[in-house]
């Protein structure tokens, strides 16, 4: 797929590996420009050198926890002071926590209750907190796009990982409905893509799917990106699910 982002500014989190770094490389080479975040300096400092092997100074990169609200609202920042605007952000980072903390406590009442903090602060409160960060500027350039990332975990429930089920859940429906709500007059829109398996790491390949596969990162990106851009410009207050019919699935044991 082709896209124009000539003279746009996207930010985003989780920009280090898998999706946040697919689509950094693809916005940039579809003419863009962008704040590349993650909270692994390493893997971040080597992600933005090779998008701006693409176009050089196309990608600034800034360390980024986004449980914190100041350090959200640096990347906003950052974005204004270099490129002037901001006109898309995507908070890619996230994850179950189980998996993320590596908790393998079978029994729900006994998991401390941190790791479910931990899953709502990163998988749904710091997507609230790049809305209200960025909201102002794009109210007064009078556009923008707020992509959320949902999952297919938060329309059929996950009892491994009942903090990523309702936070993704929230993303999905609350949040962007209302994001989309308060934007319209403004020229916002506010859209989720919410992905079922993807092959950003092996365990994904295993995940049942009536298609009989995982989805490459490549097409989740290429589905954001199209709602990013001027052809997707009539979408708003949508969930989009890139599942591979996984929702519908009466049996999605792995």
């Amino acid at each position: 797929m082709v896209f124009d982002f000539f003279g746009k500014v996207a930010v985003i989190s989780g920009a280090a590996s898998g999706m946040g770094f697919v689509f950094s490389k693809k916005f940039v080479e579809s003419g863009g420009s962008i704040v590349m975040s993650d909270i692994n300096k390493e893997a971040l400092d080597t992600a933005v050198n090779e998008v701006n092997s693409i176009r050089d100074g196309a990608a600034i990169g800034a360390v980024c926890d986004v449980r914190k609200y100041d350090e959200v609202k640096n990347l906003i920042d950052i974005a204004v002071k270099n490129f002037g605007r901001v006109d898309i952000t995507v908070p890619f980072a996230g994850g179950a926590e189980t998996r993320m903390l590596k908790v393998t406590e079978p029994n729900f009442e006994k998991i401390p209750i941190e790791v479910f903090d931990w899953s709502i602060d990163v998988n749904l409160r710091s997507q609230l907190y790049f809305d209200h960060a960025v909201f102002g500027v794009m109210k007064e350039q009078q556009s923008g796009v707020l992509i959320h990332i949902g999952s297919v975990t938060g329309v059929e429930g996950g009892p491994s990982v009942p903090g990523y089920s309702a936070s993704k859940s929230g993303v999905m429906n609350g949040l962007t409905i209302s994001m989309a709500q308060l934007g319209a007059r403004y020229g916002i829109r506010s859209v989720c893509v919410s992905p079922g398996p993807v092959l950003t790491r092996p365990g994904m390949a295993n995940m049942k799917t009536p298609l009989g596969r995982a989805a490459t990162p490549e097409e989740v990106v290429n589905a954001i990106l199209y709602y990013c851009s001027e052809d997707g410009s009539f979408y708003t207050g949508v969930d989009i699910l890139i599942d591979g019919g996984r929702h519908i699935m009466l049996d999605r044991s792995i």
